[in-house]
């Protein structure tokens, strides 16, 4: 039995959508949600059937809800299980050439929308990815991992310090925090959770996130504002309030066309283009998005100083080693933190040193490993990278249930193996190492991502 909806929730709806709209919102409220995953272009896997999602070209509908825990293709970041209307974000900066650039996502746990980003920027781009929570802020960086394009920064500051950085992006997205009323379908907590107070309470906060954004974007960039949530206190009101704020350095984006058939409610907020997804109309939960560009001006920046120095050059005598796990040697840069070896590519390698010497960073780059007696010791995220060099060690393709006792941190049999470090592939997709030594294999599989469920 379904919780029901807060009766002030309801009162709001039908005073912003009028009767028949909002009944028709509760009543699809009450349904199943959909399921849909959104495919890694970076590593593509055979077998993944479903429904196109006409917004997202590498989206799927699922018709049911598999055990993504128990899927080998999950943890090696063959594809992200995203909800479908989030997913919109990629079609909104679909126009703009994203090669290269940084890309700020100021409020980013789970990752979803990072690993958007990630592939949109491509390898010579970065994605900084941030979250106030450590524990979010952790989780996100396994997600990036997975993903495996190894382009970004994981943080965990306050928006005040990403302030810091002055018109240093390219683009800005900020999936603020809400109230929530669009996951009324998925999760029961969030229509538990919810109060009268919580729109304002998060629309205060929105504002305060906004404004350090805002700071960040250099001029000329794009700025891209989104929620999970129904009401227009956070949604246009939010926008309105950008137009008030810094309306004489706003002007609107490219315009962007949407198909009628997804559902999608379109509005204009001075310059912003703003999109509304409604379950009863759109194939998605709850979502808003609004899209516009800081006008050109002054690009001055100012030089954030570095709090520490961290990073060291690796020995000279490690570069061959390091150079032979990688499929394009000359165009990254390694550099070291507590021994610990990490990749990057060069045009961006300067930007990670400002942001890592000067911000709190959870990850950044392709964390490769440690050199002993002049051979890497891998990583887990090595084998995640889309630019490791496929022939480096032997691959050995595992069948499902092998494949699970792995991620189980399980045996394996060694017979499959050869001797030293091996790449586990399930249908194609890496997933991790392991190493043989004579009749047994180590699994290295890290232990705190490995999978409890039997």
């Amino acid at each position: 039995m379904r919780q029901r909806l807060p009766e002030k929730f309801m009162l709001n709806m039908r005073s912003e959508l009028g009767d028949k709209e909002a009944e028709a919102l509760f009543a699809a409220l009450d349904t199943e949600p959909l399921t849909s995953i959104r495919l890694n272009p970076r590593k593509p896997a055979e077998g993944f059937t479903g429904d196109a999602i006409g917004w997202s070209e590498q989206g799927r509908y699922l018709e049911s809800r598999p055990q993504f825990t128990l899927d080998p293709l999950l943890h090696g970041g063959a594809y992200y299980v995203q909800e479908a209307s989030s997913q919109f974000v990629g079609y909104l900066l679909r126009g703009l050439d994203l090669s290269g650039l940084r890309v700020l996502d100021m409020c980013a746990a789970p990752g979803g929308k990072s690993t958007i980003y990630s592939t949109l920027v491509g390898d010579q781009g970065l994605v900084v990815a941030n979250d106030i929570s450590r524990s979010r802020a952790l989780a996100l960086a396994d997600n990036v991992q997975r993903w495996g394009v190894g382009n970004v920064v994981v943080t965990c500051n306050q928006p005040a310090h990403i302030g810091e950085f002055e018109h240093w992006f390219d683009v800005v997205a900020v999936d603020a925090p809400c109230s929530g009323e669009g996951m009324f379908r998925k999760m029961d907590e969030a229509r538990s959770e919810w109060t009268p107070a919580a729109p304002d309470t998060c629309a205060e906060r929105q504002r305060e996130i906004l404004a350090e954004a805002w700071r960040t974007l250099r001029p000329g960039g794009t700025l891209l504002y989104s929620t999970c949530t129904f009401n227009s206190k956070e949604d246009e009101g939010i926008v309105e309030w950008l137009m008030s704020e810094y309306g004489a350095e706003i002007e609107p984006f490219d315009n962007i066309a949407t198909e009628e058939d997804w559902g999608i409610v379109r509005s204009q907020v001075g310059a912003f283009q703003c999109f509304h997804f409604y379950p009863h109309r759109a194939s998605g939960e709850g979502f808003f998005a609004a899209i516009a560009r800081k006008a050109e001006g002054n690009t001055h920046r100012l030089t954030v100083k570095p709090r520490r120095k961290l990073f060291t050059l690796p020995a000279k005598s490690d570069i061959k080693e390091l150079d032979r796990w990688i499929d394009n040697p000359e165009s990254v840069a390694y550099r070291v933190v507590n021994e610990m070896i990490y990749c990057y590519n060069k045009r961006v390698v300067d930007d990670v040193i400002a942001l890592s010497e000067s911000l709190s960073v959870i990850y950044s780059g392709v964390a490769m490993g440690q050199i002993f007696k002049g051979k890497l010791r891998p990583e887990h995220a090595l084998a995640l990278y889309v630019g490791m060099r496929s022939d480096v060690v032997p691959s050995v393709e595992l069948e499902l249930e092998d494949a699970l006792n792995y991620l189980r941190r399980l045996d394996i049999p060694a017979a499959l193996c050869s001797e030293g470090i091996n790449l586990v592939r399930y249908r194609g997709i890496a997933i991790g190492f392991v190493k043989r030594i004579g009749a047994r294999c180590n699994n290295m599989y890290p232990k705190d991502l490995r999978i409890l469920k039997l």
